[in-house]
């Protein structure tokens, strides 16, 4: 069992890291390796989630998982398929900050689909401990580790320093997905990205533009399979269709290239063999899908964020002032506070900066048969 100073070490590393400003993946691999410092695991995968969904929208996978992509697409058909008091959707739902499986269960690892079925056949984990990353946007992240059957089950006490390292996780991957990645414009639009899942679950139909976009998701190194985050969307569709949830599921995914994509899954009416089609689309993200997730990832205030939507429909300070019955110094006072978390120093950097560099760069420049701006 590791020391007190080593769970110490852990809790002044990842604080560290989640301050500096890394790209994600870095931030993710180093947060990864302080953490298995202090409570050792075999295996790992750290993801992030859209927070108004909770669903997956990247992996990362470490120790000997890393470089493992066989049987991402059935870990999702299990994750979101099946009902798991130990799912990350149950826990960000319950307000679960950490869990370890083996413990939860009582040793009775038949209770979890995702343990007996997967987890223990393929790969010999017989404990997991999952944490998930919440603040109050919603769930941002998780973790989960593994020990094998030479490991001692996690401990209460793993799962208490877990829960301490959450909110340093957190901010470290909502600085993550808001830092500057130096990129290039595409060099076309690979036109409408369209593919359908059968009720068996079979990709059965797909346009080459989804194949483009499929492999651009996963240009990122050790990121698992991007079909994981389709089937994951293609079970949330299914739900939809039960009246199970009453939102259509979709996920924002940041590219390798810094572009954001929106992944949308949609149930589709048909009889007999197309009976439970779901159709997936990806396109690249228009700003209003994205400009609410930065304003939860930058910590805004909902009084803040009212106004980031004034300065980007173009009102200067005393139009807003008068929108929100405020004097202009107290906007004045609002912009700052909102330049600090943003990292900028003025309303054109703010823009920029909200648009993630992806839209602004492109403006005035040829449209593509979408109707959206060519690459």
């Amino acid at each position: 069992m590791p020391t007190e100073l080593a769970w110490g070490r852990a809790r002044s590393d990842i604080d560290v890291l989640s301050r500096a400003g890394l790209p994600l993946h870095q931030f993710m691999d180093e947060a990864a390796e302080a953490v298995r410092r202090a409570v050792p695991y075999v295996g790992g995968c750290l993801v992030t989630l859209d927070p108004a969904t909770s669903m997956v929208s990247s992996t990362r996978k470490v120790g000997d998982l890393e470089g493992r992509n066989d049987g991402d697409v059935e870990w999702a058909e299990i994750e979101y398929g099946t009902d798991d008091p130990t799912s990350l959707a149950h826990l960000a739902k319950t307000g679960t900050v950490a869990v370890g499986v083996h413990s939860s269960l009582g040793g009775e690892l038949d209770r979890s689909v995702r343990m007996a079925d997967f987890m223990v056949p393929r790969f010999d984990y017989v404990d997991e401990a999952r944490a998930v990353f919440t603040d109050r946007s919603g769930p941002w992240g998780a973790i989960s580790m593994f020990r094998g059957t030479d490991d001692a089950p996690f401990s209460d006490e793993e799962m208490r320093l877990l829960a301490e390292l959450a909110p340093a996780f957190t901010r470290g991957i909502r600085a993550g997905l808001l830092a500057r990645i130096g990129r290039t414009d595409a060099g076309h639009d690979p036109g409408p990205a369209v593919m359908i899942i059968d009720a068996a679950g079979t990709l059965v139909q797909s346009s080459p533009g989804a194949t483009t976009q499929l492999a651009r998701m996963a240009e990122v190194p050790n990121t698992g399979d991007p079909l994981t985050i389709v089937h994951a969307l293609v079970h949330g569709a299914r739900a939809f269709a039960r009246g199970e949830t009453d939102r259509m599921p979709r996920i924002r995914v940041r590219a390798a290239d810094g572009v954001w994509l929106v992944i949308h899954a949609t149930p589709l009416g048909g009889a007999g063999d197309r009976a439970g089609d779901v159709v997936v689309t990806i396109a690249e993200a228009r700003p209003q899908e994205i400009i609410g997730l930065v304003a939860d990832a930058f910590g805004l205030t909902p009084r803040e964020r009212e106004v980031v939507g004034m300065v980007l429909r173009g009102a200067d300070t005393k139009e807003i002032a008068a929108a929100i019955h405020v004097s202009p110094y107290t906007v004045q006072d609002h912009l700052k506070s909102i330049f600090e978390k943003a990292g900028v120093t003025s309303r054109r950097e703010l823009v920029a900066r909200v648009y993630f560099d992806q839209y602004i760069p492109r403006m005035g420049g040829e449209l593509s048969p979408t109707g959206w701006f060519a690459g």
